[in-house]
């Protein structure tokens, strides 16, 4: 069993790690804004050895940048990147998808064994609804807190796969970082927000995997078209 005060100073790297992430997801720390694991430590009042680990963990996550001389910094993503992220994630969803989708029986036909997956639905289900609002509303504070658990709630309930899981809210993470500087400037945010999400849990609980498919590929034709205007803005 490992110490009490290792479970303390962990509990504590990972609530560092969690404060900063929203911050750079809030657009409070900018892409490019550079700071020192002393300022973090005197921020939040905590010695230095939980936050350097929980800044190192950021890295790792691709959110910061390690420079040896001057700290660290918010990772700035290109719209290359961008565009990199949405490929990789139609790669990954758009097989998952057509692969799983029909296999999840749809809240009609769930019998008592399966009453998990039901629940696991109505649970996405309500994150989405609520998604859902937030980016028809053009509230982009609550918007994301709710897409990035969604998407992570039905990437581990479609993959049933903890490696796939972790890489597409990875990849989710991380395409909202470089969005919301870009997204809060936008005069029409309305216009870029997806709000399908109760579409695509509605196709899963049916079983309805081309529909889910349907829902994902224009959510990412989406997201590129949006790629191509940021690329045509800075040209």
């Amino acid at each position: 069993m490992p110490a009490s005060g290792a479970v303390t100073r962990n509990t504590l790297r990972q609530q560092i790690a969690d404060a900063l992430r929203d911050e750079v997801l809030a657009g409070r720390l900018q892409p490019g804004e550079e700071f020192t694991v002393k300022q973090i430590a005197d921020q939040y009042g905590v010695s230095t050895t939980p936050v350097r680990e929980a800044l190192v963990d950021l890295c790792a996550q691709g959110l910061l940048d390690s420079d040896q001389h001057r700290g660290f910094r918010v990772h700035q993503y290109s719209v290359d990147d961008y565009r990199n992220m949405v490929q990789a994630r139609m790669l990954v969803v758009d097989g998952l998808f057509r692969r799983d989708a029909a296999t999840v029986p749809p809240r009609s036909a769930v019998t008592e064994p399966d009453l998990g997956i039901g629940v696991a639905l109505v649970s996405v289900r309500r994150r989405g609804e609520a998604a859902a609002r937030a980016a028809r509303a053009g509230d982009l504070d609550i918007l994301i807190g709710y897409d990035i658990r969604y998407w992570r709630e039905l990437g581990r309930l479609v993959a049933a796969n903890d490696y796939i899981a972790d890489f597409l809210h990875r990849l989710r993470v991380q395409a909202w970082v470089f969005s919301v500087p870009y997204l809060r400037s936008e005069r029409d945010v309305l216009g870029w927000l997806w709000s399908g999400h109760v579409d695509l849990v509605d196709a899963i609980t049916r079983g309805d995997g081309d529909a889910a498919v349907a829902v994902v590929r224009e959510y990412n034709t989406q997201s590129l078209e949006w790629a191509d205007r940021l690329e045509r803005r800075a040209g």
